[in-house]
């Protein structure tokens, strides 16, 4: 996807959004370039003032989102954007001149449908709900991503699995061009089965979180893709940190078999999880797929 249509403030610092901040904007509102400067206030009438190298102008309150003229977005579309990047085009030049963040969001949902499903896109998580995690796809587009869609292991909430501001990648799946959104999931970048088991081993210690707890075992998350089953242990609760000891891996059940060696601290530092694939277009995913192992 063009650095043009990245989510708002991955722009604001690269040499392509410098170009014009220290020169007019006559070139930039002529070829539509979409630029990225910081809103330093919101008026009493909606109207956004940005900053951008010398330049201080202002986006209309119209102009400030997808939605607004229509009617169909929040004001805090807007407010909510003070002392943050904010993607626009130059729409007139002069003294102050004004912007349009709703002219650059067009640009973006523009490339983004006609861009092809299962392609690999940036993204950075706006806001949690408990239903899933809606992230900024270029220009401050949002899209959501289900909770179901976030990871194979489950979860109680999305933040157990992002934090808003996380820079993250996504997958487009689908276009609904008479809604003008587009469908994302997130789960299939984190690897199937086997490439998850590869980085462990039978007899192995290590970390995992508890996801649920059932009578005959616990569910153990060892990466966002794979879980493993431990034996029932007193004191577990859903979320805890834990030392587990792998018993097997089962290649034709795909299952694992983990021990609970330790409850743990609660863990510090924000959740992490590693990419199996980083680019380019996903043509087909199975999580699962046909193995001899024993």
């Amino acid at each position: 996807m063009s650095n043009h249509y990245l989510p708002e403030g991955r722009l604001l610092y690269t040499p392509e959004n410098r170009r014009y901040s220290s020169a007019d904007l006559e070139q930039a509102l002529e070829q539509e370039t979409v630029l990225e400067g910081r809103a330093v206030l919101c008026t009493v009438n909606h109207d956004l003032m940005v900053s951008y190298g010398p330049h201080l102008g202002r986006i209309p309150r119209e102009e400030g989102a997808l939605g607004i003229r229509e009617g169909t977005a929040r004001e805090i579309a807007i407010l909510s954007r003070v002392g943050k990047p904010v993607a626009f085009t130059v729409t007139e030049w002069g003294d102050t001149p004004v912007f349009s963040r709703r002219r650059a969001q067009e640009l973006a949902l523009a490339r983004l449908m006609e861009t092809p499903v299962g392609t690999i896109l940036p993204a950075t998580v706006t806001h949690l709900a408990g239903f899933g995690a809606f992230v900024d796809v270029g220009c401050g587009v949002v899209s959501m991503i289900g909770i179901e869609n976030l990871s194979v292991s489950r979860i109680p909430h999305p933040s157990s699995r992002l934090a808003v501001g996380q820079e993250v990648l996504v997958l487009l799946t689908g276009h609904d061009r008479e809604m003008g959104r587009v469908t994302l999931s997130h789960k299939e970048l984190l690897g199937t089965w086997e490439e998850n088991t590869r980085a462990f081993s039978p007899g192995m210690t290590v970390t995992g979180i508890v996801r649920n707890i059932q009578p005959y075992g616990s569910f153990i998350e060892l990466t966002p893709n794979l879980t493993g089953l431990a034996d029932q242990t007193r004191g577990l609760h859903p979320g805890d940190h834990v030392a587990v000891y792998i018993k097997s891996i089962q290649g034709r059940k795909r299952k694992v078999k983990l021990q609970v060696t330790e409850i743990l601290p609660p863990a510090k530092e924000p959740l992490s999880f590693s990419y199996f694939i980083t680019e380019g277009q996903l043509e087909s995913w199975d999580y699962v797929t046909v193995t001899t192992d024993p």
